[in-house]
């Protein structure tokens, strides 16, 4: 993986994702494609687009966890919170679109996370 996360292995990491994407490829592409509004994903200059989504998904479950009072306020937790907003809401029409898409990062996120307890 080109951008490894502390808390993760990148051997299981890079399976779990792999096992993911199985059903799940419409949801990054969708994430990709939202994000990286100017750019071609799939065919595009953008490498390892899959892991930079899966780290962006692991980003916004753990500013959830800043926003709800689990996790105590960092220096940087209002620009994160604003970059996400600011990424996923471009070009929307509805706060419903923008918390469709904050969803779908949470639920990305989760999901991972239990394919990569399962894995060995």
């Amino acid at each position: 993986m080109t951008m490894l996360r502390q808390d993760y292995e990148p051997d299981r990491m890079r399976k779990a994702l792999e096992m993911l994407l199985i059903d799940r490829r419409n949801e990054f592409r969708t994430l990709a494609e939202t994000i990286f509004w100017n750019v071609p994903v799939t065919h595009g200059p953008i490498k390892d687009w899959e892991e930079f989504i899966l780290n962006f998904c692991l980003d916004v479950t753990h500013a959830f966890k800043t926003w709800s009072g689990e996790l105590p306020l960092e220096n940087n937790s209002d620009i994160k919170a604003l970059t996400f907003l600011r990424q996923l809401a471009h070009e929307k029409k509805t706060m419903t679109e923008l918390c469709h898409l904050l969803n779908l990062s949470y639920t990305l996120a989760e999901e991972f996370k239990v394919v990569y307890r399962r894995i060995e």
